[in-house]
């Protein structure tokens, strides 16, 4: 990655949220060869708040493209929903920036597929989506006990994640189930099937039934899922049962099983546990 005088990354933020906040920023905030530069928010006033409770040295913006026109950024840093992705990304590939873009990728497939095409046009820059924090910490040794035959072939993948975050139905929509706002992501199911599939092969093969439970919120009706079963079939002939639910009135459960022909895997995904025989 080219970078700029001071040898440093520089780095500007679209969408400084609370994932920017929470997530992303310490992080970035220690890293010795990086600087921020830079904040673009919905107004001004809060990109102003932003960098004057966070970022005192950077420079907020009246808006995004401005942010995208200064010359001396070497990154952009892509915080916001996912109605404004791709107009971000394809617009900061255009202007000679790198991209880092929080998930969920797009709205939808005709977003990521530009998104995907415009990263083509320009290979020397680098374009990389914020990888889903689930399943992280026990990565390498659920690799190591498929790749070590420990559970033998896998024949059936079972996986459920159960939240209560849309339980009351008297709440008002959440901006993920906003669909002009979140697109067609319906709740955890594109980050875990990331993960599924990063583990256990491409799936080749789907039918999925989605329900609306409360449909109408305060006026509004809701058109994504809040409950969803996801039948499907993997590259290596395993079959699969993906369930997500948010409207759990228990605990909440997100879980991996793995039954193999010699054996089994078990991921808890809120402990980080895995458990096998």
């Amino acid at each position: 990655m080219a970078r700029t005088s001071n040898n440093k990354i520089r780095i500007g933020i679209v969408g400084a949220g609370d994932i920017v906040r929470t997530r992303h920023l310490p992080g970035l905030k220690r890293h010795s060869e990086v600087e921020i530069v830079a904040v673009s928010n919905s107004t001004y006033e809060s990109s102003q708040q932003f960098c004057d409770e966070h970022l005192p040295q950077a420079t907020p913006m009246q808006n995004w493209a401005d942010l995208l026109a200064l010359p001396d950024l070497d990154v952009i840093w892509i915080g916001t929903p996912p109605y404004m992705h791709s107009a971000v990304t394809v617009s900061a590939l255009e202007a000679g920036k790198h991209v880092f873009c929080q998930a969920r990728m797009a709205m939808d497939l005709e977003e990521a597929e530009e998104m995907l095409a415009t990263a083509r046009r320009f290979p020397n820059q680098v374009t990389m989506l914020c990888p889903p924090p689930f399943g992280l910490r026990g990565d390498a040794l659920v690799k190591k006990l498929l790749a070590e035959n420990y559970i033998g072939n896998p024949h059936h993948i079972r996986l459920q994640s159960f939240t209560g975050a849309y339980l009351n139905p008297d709440a008002p929509a959440h901006w993920r189930q906003r669909i002009e706002i979140n697109g067609l992501n319906v709740l955890a199911l594109g980050i875990y099937v990331e993960v599924v599939q990063r583990w256990l092969g491409d799936i080749t093969g789907v039918f999925a039934r989605g329900k609306n439970i409360n449909p109408i919120r305060q006026g509004y009706e809701v058109i994504v899922p809040d409950l969803l079963t996801v039948l499907c079939t993997f590259e290596n002939g395993a079959e699969g049962v993906l369930e997500f639910s948010g409207i759990n009135p228990l605990p909440p459960s997100d879980r991996l099983e793995v039954y193999g022909d010699l054996g089994a895997m078990s991921y808890d995904f809120g402990s980080d546990t895995v458990q096998a025989g």
